[in-house]
């Protein structure tokens, strides 16, 4: 068996997760759907992470090892979720604001 959440997240893998997540979920225009499903589905993040874990045999070979396990492990802490919500709507508002005055 492959150990799971053996070494902690990194700060820089958390940002460099966010920012991935945040620019997938604005390059298809999805920010309003992903802010609604994130801040409702918010206080069972780690329900979904350790479930995520638990189905991780039948994900894994579409996803890969390293890709379920750190992403599980990002799931499983409320606070990662606020600071991706936060930067999908930072995105929103940008990309918003550069249309009106461009």
């Amino acid at each position: 068996m492959l150990p799971v959440w053996d070494k902690p997240l990194t700060e820089d893998e958390i940002e460099a997760m966010i920012e991935r997540v945040a620019g997938e979920v604005g390059k298809r225009g999805l920010e309003t759907p992903a802010i609604l499903f994130l801040e409702m589905h918010k206080p069972l993040a780690n329900v979904f992470a350790h479930g995520a874990l638990a189905f991780s045999p039948f994900l894994m070979p579409f996803l890969g090892f390293d890709r379920v396990d750190r992403y599980t492990q990002f799931m499983a802490s409320p606070q990662n979720v606020e600071r991706l919500i936060q930067r999908i709507e930072a995105r929103r508002d940008a990309r918003a604001e550069a249309k009106t005055n461009g």
